[in-house]
This record gives structure tokens, sequence and C-alpha cells, in this order.
């Protein structure tokens, strides 16, 4: 990290202020070479940037951050700079002139915060999250990780298992004497909690997952009940073509929407009847198995017609073409007649389903939390076996600890970093 970099750190395009930033051990003399005299530190103050030959190129707010109080933990500088193209090219350029300063690369702001200690790893992720979230419930999912809430509870758990460790390992270091208290209560007890906690993080990891990529629910039922335009109609826009023509939709058509503060793909698929076309057959089947793999199903229902597909717990059933239906309950798309009690039942159950998330939500969370849990298993287990088990109890319990710092980024986790923030923008 000897490098100084800078970046854009706002979104590229026309705006009112744009936010260039410089991180790095050169961060400070790199500003005074545009900008001349800094202002004092984490006080905006107005000052013109100028090129190497003295060109004027922006008036800019000027901001410093000192070492240890900036985002990245290093030495850090922002640019308010009016945003336009030109300027925002033009500093960028200047900077790029100068010695021992370089452009970002995608996520190395964040990467430096991480290895300065600013963050944990589990707070990148969550700031990668929370960058990408559309909706309400995304970005409080994602500011209570970012907040510290994961890492706390990992800590507290490795505290935990280093303790029930360190017990072990003194009775084994004191083996030949007597040894006046049995510490085999106290570990028992350190192992039943952490295992407790990670049995709650891991039962509640699928509902979180949810919430951070989405739920998937399918809009299924025979060819013309309505599905088409009861997809366009919930999208707003024409998003599936509408016929009286039976096989009109052979492909799976998404929709992505918020529905009761959470991510939403809405899937418009294919008539589910059987059909001597080959391509519609295709079509058909795929619209099958998009819909058993849907979180949820809503089943449309002609007058007079029963689900051709299984009906799981959750799936709503409700009458196609409501517009054509005199009294009763049922839901049309051409009218609207019934949809906005639709979305109320759609946003209900999705949201039960999401009562017991926890704060672990990837896949790798799933890997780690698991495999911390197994190690932890095997050390309650050895350790009820009794003392001349302890030698393997501990190794177990170190083991359980290393795995558990993997998760906040401190061991063993060199290649998953690049794939990480190959995924950040630059300028983050």
């Amino acid at each position: 990290m000897s490098d100084t970099i800078f970046a854009l750190a706002s979104a590229p395009g026309r705006a009112g202020v744009s936010v260039i930033r410089v991180s790095g051990p050169q961060a400070f003399e790199v500003a005074r070479l545009i900008c001349g005299d800094l202002p004092q530190a984490r006080c905006a103050t107005l000052r013109r940037l100028s090129d190497a030959t003295g060109q004027f190129l922006d008036e800019a707010l000027v901001l410093v951050f000192e070492p240890g109080r900036s985002f990245t933990g290093e030495a850090v500088v922002e640019f308010q700079v009016h945003g336009s193209a030109a300027v925002i090219g033009a500093v960028l350029r200047t900077l790029s002139e100068i010695e021992g300063c370089r452009q970002a690369e995608p996520g190395e702001f964040t990467r430096r915060a991480l290895e300065n200690e600013r963050m944990d790893l589990t707070q990148v992720e969550a700031l990668a999250d929370l960058i990408d979230a559309e909706t309400e419930s995304q970005r409080r999912q994602a500011l209570r990780v970012l907040s510290g809430a994961l890492g706390d509870l990992v800590g507290q758990w490795r505290k935990d298992v280093i303790r029930a460790g360190a017990l072990i390992e003194a009775t084994i270091d004191f083996a030949d004497e007597e040894v006046p208290t049995d510490v085999t209560p106290e570990v028992s007890a350190l192992l039943d909690s952490v295992l407790a906690g990670l049995s709650r993080e891991l039962s509640g990891l699928s509902a979180a997952e949810r919430v951070r990529t989405g739920f998937e629910v399918a809009i299924v039922g025979p060819p013309n009940a309505g599905k088409s335009t009861l997809l366009n109609y919930l999208a707003g826009r024409e998003a599936a073509i509408t016929s009286d023509i039976a096989g009109t939709t052979r492909d799976v058509i998404e929709v992505r929407m918020e529905i009761a503060g959470l991510a939403v793909t809405l899937l418009d698929t294919a008539g589910l009847r059987e059909t001597s076309d080959a391509v519609e057959t295709l079509g058909v089947d795929l619209a099958r198995r998009r819909a058993l793999a849907a979180d949820l199903r809503i089943h449309l229902l002609p007058a007079g017609t029963n689900p051709l597909i299984e009906v799981t717990d959750g799936d709503i059933l409700v009458a196609a073409k409501a517009d054509s239906m005199v009294g009763g309950s049922g839901v049309s798309g051409l009218t609207g007649r019934g949809v906005p009690e639709l979305l109320e039942n759609i946003g209900a159950r999705l949201c039960d389903r999401t009562a017991d998330a926890g704060l672990a939500a990837r896949e790798r969370h799933r890997v780690v939390l698991g495999e911390g849990k197994a190690h932890l298993l095997a050390a309650r287990d050895l350790l009820n076996q009794g003392a001349e088990m302890y030698d393997l109890a501990a190794e177990e319990l170190r083991a359980g600890a290393r795995v558990l710092s993997s998760l906040l980024g401190h061991v063993d986790v060199e290649d998953l970093l690049d794939e990480i923030f190959s995924s950040f923008c630059v300028g983050k």
C-alpha cells in the first residue's frame, strides 16, 4: 500500500457536485500541488484547483482526513468539484500526472480500509450490499451488518472459543499436578452458548439471503388465464406480449419490483398444457421447472379449473379474469381488480418468511459457520470422553477459532479478497 491512489468516488455523468478522493502516504503532498495550503482537518474549505502549469481547473470544497481517522485509515483528501465531465476529466488527468499517484483499482479504497482494520470482511460485504440495495429491507439489512453487528457477534464467539481452549490447555499443562477446579462445566457452557448462536444464524441464513438477493414469485396457470396481462399491470409497462392465442408466452418473462419493502422478481410462465408444438413444449417444461423452484407461486385459475402443478404451503390460489366476474373475489390484470389485495397477500407471506432472518446472508457465511459448528461439536464430543481426549478437543477448538477468524477476514482469505473486490466500482 505504498502507492497513493485517486478516483472519482461519486457516480459518473453530469451532476451538481462530484467527489474525487485521494488516499495514501502522499495524499497531503498531492493535494498541496493542486490546491495550495490544505484546510484544517475535517473542515470543508473552498480552494482553487490548478494543474502543474498553474492552469485554473475549478473551485472546489476540499476535505482533509488524517491517518487513522479516515475511511481507508490512511491520509485522505476529497475534492468536491463541479460535476461536469470536463472538470472531472481535467482534475483526474492532473492527478495522474503527479509522480507516485495512480488511478485506484475497483474496491481498492475499501480493501485498504480492511487491511488497515477499519472494517472487517463482513462489513466489506455489507458495504457492497448497501451500494447494490434496491429496497428498504435490503438497506436495513446491509446497514445492520455494516454497523459491525455480525462482526461483534462472531468476535464474541471467537473469544468464548479461545477461552474454552485456554481452560483445556491449562488442564493439560497441569495434568501431573492437582488442579483445584474442574474446568469441564465452564468449557461445556461456553461451547453450548456458541453452538446455540451458530445454529440460530444458520437457521436464519436462508431468509437473510433472500432479503439480500430477492424472492422469485411465479405466476402459473393454463393458457389465456391472464398471466401476462397481470404481469404487465404489476410492472406498469408492456413487459410481456399478450394475445388471445394460446401458447403466446413460450419463455419465462422476468420483472423486478418491490413488494412490501422486499425485492421480488415476478415470473410470467408459459401456459401449462399438453401440446404437440415442440417449441411450446420446451416452454411449458421450463415454466414448470421455474415455477417449482420459485419461492412462491400465484395460481391463476379460470372458472371451473384446478391447479396444474402441485400447490405447496404458502402458495396463493386466485380466480383469474375477475373483470368478467360478477361479485366474488379474483384478480384482473386488465382492470386492476383485486391487484392491491393480491400484492398485500404476497407481501404478507414473504415477510413471514423473513421474520427469522439473521445477520449472516451469504453462501460464504454458511460454509464458514457450518465448518465452525462442526469443529465445536467435535470438541464437545471429545471433551465428554474424558481427560485423555483433551489434546484432541483443544485442537478442534483451535481449528474452530481459526475458522471463525476467517469469517472476519483475519486469516486464509487472500484468494477470496480478489473476487470480492472485483465486484466493487472504481472509487469505492
